[in-house]
């Protein structure tokens, strides 16, 4: 396949909205790390906009329009603007009753602090380091163990709510960190390509995958998110090769999509230091975590969920959280014009992993957003190692956020666990990677 940097790549301008959370990430963290083994390529290409109108299609429509034409427009949602005039509420300035009475319950020897009515065990444990997961056709579970190099597949067959088994699908992989299931695919994001595999001739053995978005550019923030749109397109997002600086390398610092083959590629989104989670809202716009810089104290910039509107530029290296400017690469009029984030967050938080909360055991939180704070690493108060809430009202994000399961970080200062990624089960349980611990949890009915 062709590396995506020898194809001519666009920044679409369209009406388009989608979510970045922003977030502080480092080596400590595991979302800094100059892997060093997947060839650098140089920059071949120039960007270049196009600013046609695109307007919502269906799937149908966005396929016979890629058939056509290599690409395909972005999903829409009407009515979303930016900036937003919620934009600067900090993380859990929201009313009282919108945090529920919690409950403490035991995990691992630890003690969890979760709403009342809600509990939580170890799904499966001894996995490496579990980053992102995925289910598949049947309902199974998929997760990249980064440091093992592999996929592992974790099926409950009796429904007990413990994985049965831990089965490696693929190995030798480059720093995994996401995948997803696709039209009868697994796509792994690997730090320096984008693979798929299948079982073509269904004998229950995946088939040696496939390079289909080769040499990404390594080093740095090293963690390659994928996600598949209701357009049938698939997303990724590859951070900064720094903490901050200029970037040589155009798809440093983006959000990119292309065909389900990986050709056709086009960039929708700059100015995102390290967009390192990807979800798609029930009403088709995508959410995403977008790690912010370090060493401006422990309180700056905040961490921000972003409405991004694909052809917009989202400030990173000069701006940060849509008005402070960079004292190393800003200068006045820095934040003009630069997407505006629809939330603030605790800086130095990680939010990594998003979902959606949804079914009958987090009904009460239905359209809410769930994401997951990895930890700081460099603030003189620790902070993050939870899970948090943010609110929504009518499908549009209040501001507002309250923390929905805490504990793994103690009143010391000390962490027994990182949340990485937070993921809705087709029981309706909700399930927590944990890369610290190498465990993968379940939140349950008590």
């Amino acid at each position: 396949m062709k590396s995506v940097q020898s194809k001519r790549l666009l920044i679409v301008a369209t009406t388009i909205t989608l979510y970045l959370t922003a977030a502080c990430a480092d080596s400590n963290n595991g979302d800094v790390v100059d892997s060093g083994t997947a060839p650098q390529v140089e920059p071949s290409t120039t960007l270049a906009v196009s600013t046609a109108a695109i307007t919502t299609t269906t799937q149908s429509e966005a396929t016979e329009a890629g058939n056509q034409s290599g690409s395909t427009p972005l999903p829409t949602t009407a009515g979303h603007s930016s900036p937003t005039p919620n934009a600067a509420r900090p993380s859990n300035d929201a009313p009282e009753a919108a945090q529920p009475p919690m409950t403490s319950v035991e995990l691992a020897g630890r003690e969890i602090q979760l709403p009342e009515g809600l509990t939580i065990s170890v799904f499966a444990e001894d996995l490496g380091e579990p980053r992102f997961m995925a289910f598949d056709d049947e309902g199974v579970l998929y997760v990249a163990d980064r440091s093992g190099g592999r996929i592992v597949r974790l099926p409950d067959e009796n429904g007990d709510g413990v994985a049965d088994s831990a089965f490696a699908v693929l190995h030798n992989l480059n720093n995994p960190h996401s995948l997803a299931f696709q039209d009868g695919y697994l796509y792994v994001a690997e730090t320096n390509q984008v693979v798929r595999t299948r079982d073509a001739d269904s004998d229950g053995t995946l088939d040696a995958p496939e390079p289909i978005i080769e040499n990404l550019p390594t080093g740095g923030h090293w963690s390659r998110t994928i996600a598949f749109g209701p357009d049938g397109m698939l997303y990724l997002s590859v951070g900064s090769s720094c903490n901050v600086c200029e970037e040589e390398e155009e798809l440093r610092a983006t959000i990119s999509r292309y065909n389900p083959d990986g050709t056709g590629g086009e960039i929708i989104a700059t100015g995102l230091r390290n967009a390192v989670g990807l979800a798609f809202s029930p009403s088709g716009d995508l959410y995403s975590t977008n790690n912010g810089r370090d060493m401006l104290g422990d309180d700056l910039p905040p961490e921000n969920i972003y409405r991004i509107e694909a052809g917009v530029d989202y400030g990173w290296p000069r701006c940060h959280s849509g008005d402070i400017v960079d004292p190393e690469f800003g200068s006045e009029g820095a934040c003009d014009g630069v997407g505006q984030p629809v939330v603030k967050l605790q800086a130095h938080s990680a939010p990594l992993g998003l979902t959606f909360a949804s079914g009958d055991l987090l009904a009460p939180y239905e359209g809410d957003m769930l994401v997951a704070f990895h930890g700081s690493w460099n603030r003189t108060e620790p902070t993050g190692y939870k899970v948090v809430r943010v609110l929504f009202e009518d499908g549009q994000p209040t501001g507002e956020s309250v923390d929905f399961i805490t504990g793994w970080l103690t009143d010391d200062g000390e962490f027994w666990g990182r949340p990485v990624d937070v993921l809705v089960a087709p029981d309706g349980s909700l399930l927590i990677s944990d890369d610290a611990s190498g465990r993968i949890y379940r939140v349950s009915g008590s």
